[in-house]
């Protein structure tokens, strides 16, 4: 039976299909090869040093302007009915909820996808990482799993450090204005937050963290021969880890707003 199928679409699908598949088999490795006694202790402590302490300048910078400026423009609207008295519950309802968590880990990808992405494919593209598998070394469990868990702690802790410092900003444009003392904003704020806002903000921290970690080592195991490979590969962590952060953003904001 002759068919009409274009075989330049269905190796295109072929090759989609192929992409899928190594790279649900390079996470789901994550869980089949990790153990603490396979862990590098030391390279593990490395990887949160570049990523956690290296990282917090930038986004102490950017959750405190992210709070003040978020301030500044909700104070209009509120005022024209009146309720500028509801700012700090505002403020601290979209903090908490989404942008301290989406904040962190589109900054962290920008600058640990990045790195981790050519730095992995800079060792593809020049053998290092075949070099290890002949000297009976596992690139995997050395690599990545020691990145992968280092980015699916930090995140969470430059998350809530980053909603701290926003409300910190969020405070100060506040006190400037209305002159409101520091007790009666903590309580304005946090009177609206719940166990369910913080657990899910969490929640998005740990699986943003993952994300990050496991996409840009993957980009960064299959780089192409070449400096170009190296670019490229450092481009795909940054915009791959960006693209399904804003899906899983999606995804558990129905799944909590299913509990609300």
């Amino acid at each position: 039976m002759m068919t009409n199928e274009d075989p330049f679409i269905s190796t295109k699908v072929d090759s989609w299909l192929i992409k899928i598949y190594n790279g649900y088999s390079f996470g789901i490795r994550f869980f089949t090869d990790f153990s603490f006694e396979k862990l590098v202790f030391s390279e593990f402590i490395n990887q949160c040093y570049q990523i956690g302490l290296k990282t917090l300048p930038l986004i102490s910078l950017t959750g405190f302007v992210t709070g003040f400026v978020f301030t500044m423009q909700s104070r209009p609207s509120l005022q024209d009915f009146g309720a500028t008295s509801w700012l700090p519950s505002l403020v601290a309802i979209a903090i908490v909820r989404a942008l301290a968590t989406l904040v962190t880990a589109i900054i962290a990808a920008g600058r640990v996808g990045s790195n981790i992405g050519a730095e992995l494919g800079s060792m593809k593209v020049t053998e290092q990482i075949d070099a290890m598998e002949v000297s009976a070394v596992n690139p995997y469990n050395y690599l990545v799993i020691n990145r992968v868990l280092a980015t699916t702690i930090c995140i969470p802790i430059l998350s809530f450090y980053a909603a701290l410092v926003a409300l910190t900003g969020s405070f100060l444009n506040v006190y400037a204005n209305e002159s409101t003392n520091l007790i009666s904003y903590l309580y304005s704020a946090f009177e609206s937050i719940g166990f369910l806002d913080i657990s899910s903000a969490l929640i998005k921290a740990i699986s943003f963290g993952f994300t990050i970690g496991m996409v840009s080592c993957y980009a960064g195991f299959h780089a192409e021969k070449g400096t170009l490979g190296v670019g490229k590969a450092a481009n795909t962590s940054v915009v791959k880890s960006i693209f399904i952060i804003f899906i899983l953003e999606m995804f558990i904001v129905q799944i909590t707003n299913s509990f609300r």
